[in-house]
């Protein structure tokens, strides 16, 4: 029978405190400092035969690239593109990015290039969700993936080789502004909201910085005095996020994974007193048809007569109750000795959880 295979996660309320303490950096992150999403679209030329080979928009793009270069192109005259490809360009833009810094580019195709490998893109704006240019891109791609073909039809493809990347490919032109600068208070959001996380981050700085310095706003915010001045403020900041601190613990959560039979129990999952039967129950059901000869000289027929067998089969892998105050080594030791599979574990917990003998939430991917 399948075992299962259980990670157990604790806590740091499990060991002493001062171990498992958190430094604020690692749990929070200042409001409004975030990356930024940029998007653009290019040419990548000097592909082998690879490149798009009836895409009209790829023609266009050319067109267009050759008369702002200052070449104009006889009317009607057809442009060899299979050794360009339209591509779509997209890239993070770090927070206090700044001008003349370096980015990276990830490059797709967008049209039916089969493969970027050996590619250049050519000057391409990058622009943010404001339609404002803020990184130029351009360069040799990396293309990890790669495709052959033989002329019986017959190919291999490795990876994807229709995308790719530009390491540094881009240069930023233009500063994305903060609220970093402005008022003299900063917003702490937590990574994962709760209520007793915050209060005791409130708690924290306020020991540190003196009372009244930080205020929790809601599960998620930290409301903290700030210097005005810049250089105070960051000197401030990198005091700030090196403090540590205990998290509340998290809610008590079981997540199992039916398709790998992997399961991950949380430290606060309490079951109430319950009893579980466990047992399969096998019905099966086979065909053994008769033949039915009538008598001699009666001038009747063969007749198949039809024969069905049930046969029903319980296999009962017996009781076993959990008693008040179970442990997690006793829920663990229990899914164990029955020898459950994923999918009955997924139906023990279940079934404990309608019974309400379940404190944890049960999530199932």
């Amino acid at each position: 029978m399948k075992r299962l295979f259980i990670l157990i996660v604790t806590f740091s309320c499990l060991l002493s405190s001062s171990v498992f303490a958190e430094r604020i950096k690692d749990v929070a992150t200042v409001a409004g400092i975030r990356a930024n999403h940029l998007v653009g679209y290019g040419l990548v030329v000097g592909l082998d035969g690879s490149g798009d080979s009836s895409a009209s928009f790829t023609d266009d793009s050319m067109r267009n690239m050759l008369e702002q270069l200052g070449i104009t192109l006889p009317p009607g005259a057809n442009l060899p593109i299979k050794n360009v490809a339209a591509v779509s360009l997209s890239a993070e833009l770090p927070p206090f990015t700044k001008p003349g810094q370096k980015i990276d580019v990830n490059v797709s195709s967008i049209g039916n290039s089969k493969n970027l490998r050996g590619g250049t893109l050519l000057m391409a704006p990058l622009k943010g969700a404001d339609g404002q240019i803020y990184a130029i891109a351009q360069g040799n791609l990396v293309v990890i993936g790669l495709n052959a073909g033989g002329q019986d039809g017959s190919s291999v493809t490795i990876n994807i080789p229709t995308g790719g990347l530009i390491p540094n490919g881009a240069t930023v032109e233009r500063e994305v502004p903060t609220s970093f600068t402005h008022g003299n208070s900063i917003t702490l959001d937590l990574f994962r909201p709760d209520f007793t996380t915050a209060h005791r981050l409130a708690e924290t700085i306020n020991d540190t910085m003196g009372l009244g310095t930080a205020q929790a706003i809601d599960a998620a915010s930290v409301k903290v005095s700030a210097p005005t001045d810049l250089s105070q403020k960051v000197s401030y900041l990198s005091m700030l996020e090196n403090l540590t601190f205990n998290p509340g613990t998290a809610a008590a959560k079981i997540v199992v994974n039916a398709r790998t039979g992997t399961v991950v129990i949380g430290q606060n999952v309490i079951v109430q007193p319950a009893a579980v039967t466990h047992g399969n129950l096998t019905v099966t059901i086979t065909n053994d048809p008769t033949i039915s000869q009538p008598p001699a000289f009666s001038n009747g027929q063969t007749a198949i007569v039809p024969n069905s067998n049930v046969d029903v089969t319980a296999t009962n892998k017996g009781a076993f109750l959990f008693n008040l105050g179970v442990t997690l080594d006793e829920v663990v030791r229990a899914i164990n000795d029955i020898g459950a599979t994923p999918a009955e574990l997924v139906a023990i917990l279940e079934a404990l959880k309608a019974a309400g003998s379940l404190n944890a939430e049960l999530i199932i991917i």
